[in-house]
Order: structure tokens, then C-alpha cells, then sequence
């Protein structure tokens, strides 16, 4: 198994891969995830209720500026041209759930798959950051708050 990471050298040292001779591409990837939180609070951020402020307009620019700044997070990620970032939130307030779908596209030598995944998580993270209040319990706890399925969902390579 180990032969195959390719962001390790033989003996076992972190390296970035060197892409310098791949050939560009055209590369989509789509990533996806959820947040749970309580069903009143899915209905503030609908309702655009928030005292925050406006949370899924707020969400889009973190999740875009997580997309933009992955490089800096990730440590052996490439810094790629971003093309396009495309974020569909949807709402269900009866089932409690926030739900993040991140399109991310560049042209280029690898992949834009963390990107997505970075632009999930940040979003999803800016939304409960901005309703952390509504969500605490009497001891100050989040019991029924969850990030959960994060996951690339698509991945797609095109020649230029």
C-alpha cells in the first residue's frame, strides 16, 4: 500500500507531487455535505431571521474564499487557477438539515477535488458559526448540531 502514496518519498517524507509534466485539463469536481442542526434554526436562516445577518449569503463568500485559499490549508495541495465556484445550498426545516453542494472547475495539471471539499466544510462552518447561539443548550452545548457526509460526489477530467 505504501507504494502507491504519492505524497510521500521512499522514506517516508512529506513531498508535494510534481505535476510540471502533466499536460492541462479541464477539471470539474463537486462536493457535498450537511449540517443538522435543530429545526427552529433551519427556519431562522429561511426566514432570513438570523441577527447575524444574512446566512447563507455570508456562507457563499466563506465557502468561495475556502475554495480560493485551499492551498494555504492543505499542505501538499497545489495553488490552482479557479475557474468557477458554484454553491446550491438547500434547506429542510422539518428534517433540521442544511445541505452544501460546491462545483468547483479550473484548468490545469491536477485535480479540484479538496477545493470542493474545502468549500463544503467552511460553508457548512460558516452557517453554524452564525447560528451557534440558537443552537446551545442550557449547559452551553451543541447535542443536536453535526457536520456530517462530506464527500466528493463527482469528479470529472476533460483534455483541453
Amino acid at each position: 500500500m505504501s507504494d502507491d502514496l504519492t505524497h510521500t518519498d521512499e522514506t517516508g517524507e512529506a513531498q508535494m507531487v510534481d505535476v510540471g509534466d502533466k499536460p492541462d485539463s479541464r477539471r470539474r469536481a463537486v462536493a457535498a455535505g450537511q449540517l443538522e442542526l435543530r429545526p427552529s434554526t433551519v427556519e431562522a436562516v429561511r426566514d432570513d431571521e438570523v441577527e447575524k445577518g444574512n446566512v447563507l449569503a455570508t456562507a457563499r463568500v466563506g465557502a468561495v474564499q475556502a475554495v480560493k485559499h485551499t492551498w494555504e490549508t492543505v499542505p501538499m495541495c497545489h495553488q490552482i487557477p479557479i475557474t468557477n465556484v458554484d454553491t446550491d445550498f438547500s434547506l429542510d426545516a422539518e428534517a433540521g438539515t442544511v445541505d452544501l453542494e460546491v462545483a468547483v472547475e479550473t484548468t490545469g495539471k491536477t485535480g479540484c477535488e479538496m477545493e470542493a471539499l474545502e468549500g463544503v466544510t467552511t460553508g457548512l462552518n460558516v452557517v453554524l458559526d452564525m447560528v451557534k447561539a440558537a443552537e446551545k443548550n442550557a449547559d452551553g452545548q451543541y447535542p443536536e448540531t453535526r457536520l456530517t457526509d462530506v464527500r466528493v460526489v463527482e469528479k470529472v477530467k476533460r483534455s483541453v
